[in-house]
């Protein structure tokens, strides 16, 4: 191997390692923004859901995540378009779920 290909491969090499540097920079980055939303989102549902809502709102979370996540998104923005009066009360959180929740289908199986 001749000095030419030597430093052709440790070129190579260095922009091979700085594009992983790049790439971690920016998964870490994306992280820590996702970490700063997810606090601003849990500031707001505290000042908007009284405490027995937002229990009940955290016990969906650990059943259902999903549907957890687009309430408290919905939430948000009532919260943030102002048309939020008060807290919302434990009651009043069952009717918004209520209201969110896909409408079940009603299976009936008929033996012959």
């Amino acid at each position: 191997m001749g000095d030419d290909e030597l430093s052709e491969i440790r070129k190579k090499r260095m922009a091979q390692l700085q594009q992983q540097a790049g790439d971690q920079q920016a998964m870490q980055d994306e992280l820590e923004r996702q970490q700063r939303l997810k606090s601003q989102i849990q500031m707001v549902l505290m000042q908007v859901l009284e405490p027995d809502a937002r229990e009940r709102l955290n016990t969906i979370r650990l059943t259902k995540p999903d549907f957890a996540s687009a309430v408290e998104q919905q939430l948000v923005m009532l919260a943030q378009s102002g048309r939020l009066r008060q807290k919302i009360t434990d009651a009043q959180l069952k009717e918004l779920l209520r209201q969110f929740a896909p409408a079940k289908r009603d299976y009936s199986i008929t033996r012959k």
